[in-house]
């Protein structure tokens, strides 16, 4: 017989015991984490209120803005806030929400970010039909698979890993609550629920890979053939940008799951972490925003159009004093 207490809270990993380097820490990811929410919720406010943004593309993006937010905001504020206060304890109801969040938030980004190498599919390669593929019920129908998708991996991954004893260490090889790093502490010697778990999120990750490379196979084997270089311009610069994203994502994504956890924490596997879940939504407003003509466009109608309010505001102020 072997006594299991009930975990209330785990500790995290600090980056570092010296109080200076922790502030400097957590300012650099302020920065980042602000970047990121007003990058991404720039992004949102442009697709919605201009019309020429509404189309399958950005409708989509849209959707990935959100995501980017809600997956930084899982992790990064919790950090900055224990590195500010010295205090590096998660409660286990904090622990589980935080697994489930980011299982979430993260398969639904895969998931939406293969839709964005469709959509491009799409539209390269057969452009007279585009309008009745990507008609509005199926771009709703894909955003709605994606976070269902999301919401069964969550499940699945909080359920199979918070079923498992925790009867040992309580301090966790990261400075968030992640399942590798769970399983790492666990005393179960059977992880068959989430076992399953973690090859059904292979197999999900590898056919979303697929469908990517496909995608883009095709498109640059369509692009080729054009006899435009401007043509090739465009298409290389709406690509590209959404390739990096998408390796960068998958590939330190599947390092972060599949590497083994060492028995202390080490800086790589740090790094590791940032690349999977905080750098791809900070770089996603910079390279769809800076470098999208349309979104620069839009961007500079609302700035002429609240320039031109404010102006015809204070223009009728000044009027209505002259009268008085």
């Amino acid at each position: 017989m072997t006594n299991h207490t009930v975990m209330i809270e785990f500790f995290l990993m600090e980056l570092s015991d010296t109080r200076e380097l922790r502030v400097l820490s957590a300012f650099l990811f302020l920065l980042i984490y602000l970047e990121t929410l007003m990058g991404n919720l720039l992004i949102i406010i442009l697709v919605t209120l201009d019309q020429c943004l509404h189309t399958p593309m950005y409708f989509f993006l849209k959707k990935l803005s959100f995501l980017d937010a809600c997956l930084i905001s899982v992790t990064v504020p919790n950090f900055i806030l224990n590195s500010l206060s010295h205090r590096n304890i998660i409660s286990l109801p904090a622990c589980v929400l935080q697994v489930l969040l980011l299982v979430h938030f993260a398969a639904s980004e895969i998931s939406i970010l293969t839709t964005m190498s469709y959509d491009r599919y799409v539209a390269i390669c057969h452009p007279l039909h585009y309008e009745i593929i990507m008609s509005r019920g199926v771009c709703v129908q894909m955003v709605a698979a994606s976070w269902f998708t999301g919401g069964i991996f969550g499940l699945l991954y909080s359920v199979g890993t918070f079923s498992l004893s925790f009867c040992g260490s309580r301090k966790l090889p990261h400075f968030f609550c992640d399942v590798p790093s769970l399983l790492k502490i666990s005393c179960s010697r059977t992880h068959v629920i989430i076992n399953i778990s973690v090859a059904l999120g292979v197999l999900y990750g590898l056919f979303c890979l697929v469908s990517i490379s496909f995608s883009y196979i095709s498109i640059f084997s369509t692009v080729l053939k054009m006899p435009s270089l401007q043509g090739w311009s465009k298409a290389f610069s709406t690509c590209l940008p959404h390739l990096i994203v998408v390796t960068t994502f998958l590939v330190t994504g599947a390092i972060a799951y599949l590497k083994p956890v060492p028995d202390s924490p080490q800086l790589l596997d740090f790094l590791v972490s940032v690349f999977y879940c905080v750098v791809p939504p900070s770089l996603n407003p910079i390279i769809y925003s800076l470098r999208n003509k349309d979104i620069k466009v839009a961007l500079c109608k609302i700035l002429w159009q609240l320039s031109h309010y404010k102006f015809h505001s204070m223009v009728v102020g000044n009027n209505n004093r002259i009268c008085i």
